[in-house]
């Protein structure tokens, strides 16, 4: 027997290019799929699967099925954290990947309120929630592979690949709503063209799951496996054990999300909405017309998608604590500028609005896929990462749309501006406790027992 038939078989391990693909892949379908929903709630479902007989309410129920995925995002993440934990990183992405699309490509495929009546908008709910069912578990995984298989000193930049996916797929959906009008029309676009974008996703879905069955499993979390430290409820003790680190990481994560989706959902509707004061005298819309704000929109997504990249470099440079402090606190300020942007502005002036919003909310996304999974031990880090996301989205993101448009009626943009910077100070605080984790060994976070 030969001398190298006797050495030890080496680990296969992903190549960086292996873990950026796989890890930014999956999620920029996942963004994609949620955004189109997302721009499709705005445009179109208040017409498509709700009464019309008044037409406001139609458009409140339609932006309220928003709320409703990030409900069910920690459904998923104890799901597929519990999942991730137990039978490994790889197989529960690809069933969180195909959860999301099975349910996106559903809605490309529902009947009108007009067809089938009252099952439209139930239909519509179930289907959104498989969505935030989906998403729920996909960003913890996405994150662990990344982070998990970075080289020293890189997991900043490494934990920015998976963030990619939200400015690439708010670029993909936005253009492929502005494709569909433009050569359609707003009137076809309205009546069916907007399942266009839906039924794609099935396409882009195979592509990822091709990519994700290619990887191997993190050898981080081989280790565990090998030394029988996996845990029989990986939730149950994520929850008892470490929910100051949940608790934390939620509150981290809350200012980004509030500052994503009033950029996004509520700066969309303030935008495109008529020209009109509401009884307080507040302006309710600046009357741009939506395919001016679609662009808008493209451009601040690659403003967005380069600010996730230097986040995650940054934060590796300086610490996460340091520099997030940093960038919460310019959030703050520019919560609290919005009327300079928005009051009686223009196209131009929304452009630049949008692309500081987006710029910040970059710098403060790319390092959050680094940060959150160091918080836990390995045994643990899937559903703790995942409950900490998507805990975030429920207290930042599920209702802001609704509440800032409350709030520009009452107090106009100004309070709108406050409700931003509130919600920093809350991401402030968790900051100032936070204990710095760029150096820790990821293998060596404190043990679950």
């Amino acid at each position: 027997m030969s001398s190298a038939s006797t050495l030890p078989a080496t680990p296969p391990r992903n190549s960086p290019r292996q873990v950026a693909i796989a890890s930014l892949v999956g999620t920029a379908i996942e963004f994609y799929d949620y955004y189109i929903y997302a721009a499709a709630a705005v445009l179109v479902f208040n017409t498509q699967f709700f009464p019309k007989a008044d037409a406001s309410a139609a458009v409140l129920l339609s932006l309220s099925t928003l709320a409703l995925a990030f409900l069910a995002r920690p459904i998923g993440s104890a799901l597929f954290g519990h999942f991730g934990d137990r039978i490994g990183r790889k197989a529960t992405l690809v069933a969180s990947l195909l959860t999301m699309g099975i349910s996106t490509v559903a809605i490309g495929l529902l009947p009108s309120y007009d067809t089938i009546g009252l099952w439209a908008p139930i239909l519509l709910c179930v289907f959104r929630i498989g969505q935030g069912i989906g998403l729920g578990g996909e960003w913890g995984g996405a994150a662990l592979v990344a982070t998990e298989n970075a080289p020293e000193g890189k997991r900043g930049w490494f934990g920015s690949f998976p963030q990619l996916g939200a400015p690439i797929g708010l670029f993909a959906a936005n253009a492929a709503f502005f494709l569909v009008s433009y050569f359609l029309g707003h009137e076809a676009m309205v009546a069916w063209g907007w399942r266009i974008p839906f039924l794609l996703s099935f396409v882009l879905v195979a592509v990822g799951l091709y990519v994700r069955l290619n990887l191997h499993e993190s050898q981080v979390f081989k280790d565990v496996e090998k030394a029988g430290k996996k845990l029989h409820a990986p939730v149950s003790s994520v929850l008892r054990q470490y929910g100051a680190q949940v608790l934390q990481g939620t509150l981290i994560m809350t200012t980004t999300y509030v500052l994503f989706y009033l950029m996004t959902a509520f700066v969309q509707v303030y935008s495109k909405s008529p020209v009109a004061s509401s009884p307080a005298g507040h302006a309710l819309g600046l009357g741009i017309p939506a395919n001016t704000f679609t662009g808008i929109l493209l451009i601040g997504a690659i403003v967005f998608g380069i600010c996730t990249s230097l986040g995650g470099v940054l934060a590796d440079r300086y610490g996460r604590r340091n520099w997030l402090i940093g960038v919460t606190l310019a959030i703050m300020v520019f919560g609290l500028s919005m009327p300079s942007f928005l009051g009686g502005a223009g196209a131009w002036t929304v452009l630049l609005f949008v692309i500081v919003g987006l710029g910040l909310m970059g710098f403060t996304f790319g390092p959050m896929a680094a940060l959150l999974p160091e918080l836990f031990p390995t045994e643990v880090r899937y559903s703790g990462a995942s409950l900490a996301y998507n805990f975030g989205a429920i207290v930042g993101a599920s209702v802001p749309t609704l509440v800032a448009l409350e709030l520009n009626k009452s107090y106009g943009l100004w309070g709108v501006g406050l409700y931003m910077a509130v919600n920093g100070v809350l991401t402030l605080g968790a900051l100032l406790a936070l204990r710095e984790t760029r150096d820790i060994d990821l293998a060596r976070v404190g043990s679950a027992a």
